[in-house]
């Protein structure tokens, strides 16, 4: 390809499962791809291509440890319904400081990543940004109602309110009340941050029209997040955010996305 057509990436979380995999599929497309783990690539991306096509949110950890493959699986597969609290706790355990890092790396570092690279972004003729997210993050397993009010009210969804929703979870975290306040009984921190993802995507693709902004779940898939209990491999999980990168021009932005299907939020 000639210099003017040549298109370049950056995928977050890279150096491993989905995110190694959306790597090589990108690059198998001809997209010329900087493979980045926790590291901001901005000032690389500028000296080297001078803008910026595709960016790739993949960067993720689960926030809990998990002590029981086959009882998290069911976790998962049930949203939590088929397991007893004594099921639950044997299940995993959810340390306050992996609750942290969690929203850390699952929204903040995203949200921070995309502030960093957007004006290299707003330099291509055709910018994607795709925040890979998780089916856990749908309003419905936001199980606190406040909350869920606030993700759901999108005319007045500003990213200082989605603050406000991390700030209060954490603080009910550190508490010890986050049954006793409505919060999600498993995978609680992990479920917060991807609805937090999911929500400011919405906000961002309204706010930048000339860009192409979707999040996507790409299914449960055998990585370390999952303790390799998917039922996907990286391989087949990464196709679903490679597909909204290559997008085409004009494509819709702002949607959420399990797989190949369209969803709601």
């Amino acid at each position: 390809m000639g210099e003017q057509t040549e298109r370049y990436a950056v995928v977050t979380g890279s150096n491993k499962g989905i995110g190694l995999e959306i790597v090589r599929q990108l690059a198998s497309a001809g997209i010329k791809v900087v493979l980045t783990a926790r590291d901001e690539k901005r000032d690389f991306v500028k000296s080297q291509f001078g803008k910026l096509d595709i960016l790739v949110n993949n960067a993720g950890i689960g926030g809990v440890e998990i002590k029981d493959r086959d009882l998290f699986t069911s976790a998962i597969i049930t949203n939590g319904q088929a397991l007893s609290d004594d099921e639950l706790r044997r299940t995993m355990t959810q340390p306050y400081e992996s609750a942290k890092e969690c929203l850390q790396i699952n929204y903040r570092g995203a949200k921070r990543t995309f502030e960093c690279l957007l004006p290299l972004l707003q330099l291509s003729d055709s910018p994607r940004v795709v925040n890979v997210s998780s089916a856990l993050g749908k309003i419905e397993c936001v199980s606190n109602e406040w909350a869920k009010g606030v993700f759901s009210d999108i005319d007045n969804l500003t990213e200082e309110r989605i603050e406000e929703v991390l700030k209060k979870f954490i603080k009910d975290f550190e508490q010890g009340s986050i049954e006793k306040n409505g919060w999600p009984r498993y995978t609680a921190a992990y479920i917060v941050a991807k609805a937090s993802m999911n929500a400011y995507t919405r906000i961002i693709a309204k706010k930048y029209p000339n860009l192409c902004i979707n999040c996507v779940c790409p299914g449960y898939v055998k990585t370390d997040i999952t303790a390799n209990t998917g039922f996907f491999t990286a391989k087949e999980g990464a196709a679903h955010p490679v597909r909204l990168a290559l997008l085409p021009n004009g494509s819709p932005s702002g949607l959420y996305y399990i797989r190949n299907e369209l969803s709601s939020f």
